[in-house]
């Protein structure tokens, strides 16, 4: 059986977005006209240093007078800027303390994002909470997530509690935490009960759904959205079922190489959501997660052309290593509102073709 592997990693080698984010700022009014600058300090690790700050962003940023500025982690952040914007990309309490503090001293910067809204996705079973109580009633589409089940410990008793909870196989495995390391990235199919003992706890179990082999992701910045076909997990058929048992470890594919958006597809597999849902659906996870940068690994159904399901939500999607022209960065290029206290500042559309 094939296996493409992991979707839903947000910091793997090689997802690609293009280099336009937070590339475009000015105040409204006469401030406009006066051309004042913006600083962006930012706080990222350092492979996201690398790919993030590429040649092309910093280029567009110095046209439009936006400064990127690292902040120094060794010093107080009072002592440092003054910011207009915070860019964050840190998970330790420390450094979520040291951001709620000096927001508090400064809520005219404006901070992408929260932290205790980061937060909220690095846990698998929170993160998925917020799309089972999403209310899209007024689209002929559907909106879900798989049906899953939490394991916290005790690998023996994951056979009886699948049992209990109706769970069908095949499931799909994925780690509960979501902390940044490949560890938290790697996925398992398992195939028959008597292999569920082989799982390592905590983790969380979705049942398969079969979706064509083509996964969405849905990159959702401020009102910006855009949607990118790849390849992930072949179907599971009858065949599959009877023949398979066991554990499969799936090798991670979310790369600029997965790419699907110009393979040659079943039109019913490659057809994109319905823009008016993907539109709907950002302004209600934007609001319900209280998250402006972040992307969503959505699949359909087979067979069931209105039925989607939600699987993965990241938060600051990771760029990419594929050249981008200038004209195609421009083309992207697109404005939101990102408000604080004292702040309007204008941020552009994000161009995420291949990501």
């Amino acid at each position: 059986m094939r296996l493409h592997g992991d979707v839903s990693d947000d910091e793997e080698e090689g997802a690609v977005m293009d280099p336009a984010l937070l590339s475009s700022s000015s105040l409204a009014g006469a401030a406009a006209a006066a051309a004042s600058r913006l600083v962006v300090g930012y706080a990222l690790t350092k492979k996201k240093v690398k790919s993030f700050l590429q040649p092309k962003l910093l280029l567009l940023a110095r046209k439009k007078g936006i400064s990127f500025i690292s902040i120094d982690e060794t010093r107080p952040l009072s002592e440092q800027g003054p910011f207009d914007i915070i860019l964050h990309k840190k998970t330790s309490k420390e450094w979520q303390r040291i951001l709620e503090d000096y927001h508090e001293v400064h809520p005219e910067v404006t901070v992408l994002d929260p932290p205790n809204a980061i937060e909220h996705l690095n846990n698998r079973q929170s993160m998925l909470e917020e799309v089972a109580d999403l209310n899209l009633s007024s689209f002929y589409e559907e909106v879900c997530t798989p049906r899953q089940l939490v394991i916290m410990k005790d690998p023996s008793s994951i056979p009886t509690a699948v049992a209990m909870a109706g769970l069908t196989l095949p499931l799909v495995a994925k780690p509960l935490v979501v902390d940044g390391t490949s560890k938290s990235h790697e996925l398992s199919l398992a195939y028959d009960e008597a292999s569920l003992p082989m799982l390592d706890p905590p983790l969380v179990l979705q049942e398969f759904v079969n979706h064509g082999g083509i996964l969405f992701k849905v990159y959702i910045i401020g009102e910006a959205i855009q949607v990118v076909r790849r390849f992930s997990l072949p179907d599971v058929n009858t065949y599959d079922l009877l023949n398979n048992v066991g554990i499969y470890r799936l090798p991670r594919v979310s790369c600029a190489a997965a790419t699907a958006d110009h393979a040659d597809l079943d039109p019913h597999i490659a057809e994109l959501p319905p823009r008016p849902l993907l539109e709907k659906l950002g302004r209600e996870l934007r609001g319900r997660l209280g998250l402006r940068l972040f992307n969503i690994d959505m699949i359909r159904e087979l067979g069931a052309n209105d039925r989607y399901y939600i699987i993965d939500i990241n938060y600051f999607p990771a760029e990419g290593k594929r050249n981008v022209s200038s004209r195609h960065v421009s083309a992207r290029l697109g404005q939101f509102n990102t408000v604080q206290v004292g702040v309007s500042s204008l941020l552009p559309k994000v161009g995420l073709a291949g990501a």
